[in-house]
């Protein structure tokens, strides 16, 4: 449906319904400060979210959440049960969600579900999930969603085309996989996300993977590849990450200076700050201050 009839606001966020039937649902959020909302994975619906900017959390317990992160989509099917899940977003994320029904799946891949992993018969009652990339055309046609229509006399037709184009894209890249062992163990997810929890708390002064999986209950094994199931990242990768965010909220603030940010992450060599900032947002800590500042 039209976006201009159709917005509304959860929490801080802004979500703008684009088309709304039976078998297919697309809708943008975007919200300009830290956000939630919630709604349900329903068994009858594969659900597709891809963040375009900043991240967003998908609370799926008290126990268990995963961080979606800027450029990265999220596949899930689950046709066992319905259950809700809590959206948080960070201030200036993009998602686009598309969600469609099991049955017009099938009808897209009607000369195909055999090679569909998530359509064949002995699959109905398996649980489907990924993370991965978001390609570059598949990023050129979620960023259109987000400008206005320059002709809004035929809207479903046009969203109806874009969710067409979505769906080519991403399936042409490779197809969905069987939901990890990890996801279903709830007494694993606890100790990865002990495991979690230990790393953030000393986040300032990093202890080994020894360390962490001797805390965690597991073996240096499960630890590495349980927590890139669980959280999508290598645990070096999640540490680096947060102190780059930790870093640029620092930065944000006003209230500190590079090489005083720098070792409040963790870093006694600001050099090595400086270039792991570089890669991670493509400025140095002084031109984004500068940036962000003048």
């Amino acid at each position: 449906m039209d976006r201009n009839h159709q917005a509304h606001e959860a929490s801080g966020t802004v979500i703008h319904e684009l088309m709304v039937r039976n078998d297919e649902y697309l809708a943008i959020a975007s919200a300009e400060a830290n956000a939630r909302f919630q709604h349900n994975i329903q068994k009858d619906l594969v659900h597709f979210y891809f963040a375009l900017d900043a991240s967003a959390i998908f609370e799926f317990s008290p126990q268990y959440s995963r961080e979606l992160t800027q450029g990265k989509s999220y596949f899930i099917y689950d046709p066992t049960r319905d259950y809700p899940v809590t959206l948080h977003l960070s201030k200036g994320c993009r998602l686009v969600m598309l969600f469609i029904s099991i049955e017009n799946m099938h009808h897209l891949f009607i000369h195909d579900s055999h090679e569909v992993s998530f359509l064949k018969s002995e699959s109905i009652t398996r649980k489907f999930y990924e993370e991965r990339e978001t390609t570059s055309n598949l990023h050129i046609v979620l960023n259109n969603l987000f400008r206005p229509l320059q002709n809004d006399s035929l809207p479903k037709l046009f969203y109806h085309g874009k969710v067409m184009e979505i769906l080519s894209f991403y399936f042409s890249n490779q197809l969905p996989e069987e939901s990890c062992p990890y996801l279903s163990n709830e007494k694993m997810i606890g100790k990865l996300k002990q495991a979690k929890d230990f790393i953030l708390e000393h986040i300032d002064s990093p202890p080994s993977l020894k360390e962490v999986a001797r805390v965690a209950g597991l073996n240096q094994q499960q630890l590495k590849a349980g927590f890139k199931k669980v959280f999508g990242n290598t645990v070096y990768n999640y540490l680096m990450d947060h102190r780059m965010e930790q870093a640029r909220i620092l930065l944000d603030s006003g209230k500190y200076h590079v090489k005083e940010v720098s070792y409040r992450v963790g870093y006694t060599n600001t050099s090595h700050f400086i270039s792991y900032f570089r890669r991670k947002y493509g400025v140095t800590p002084k031109k984004y201050l500068m940036g962000r500042f003048r």
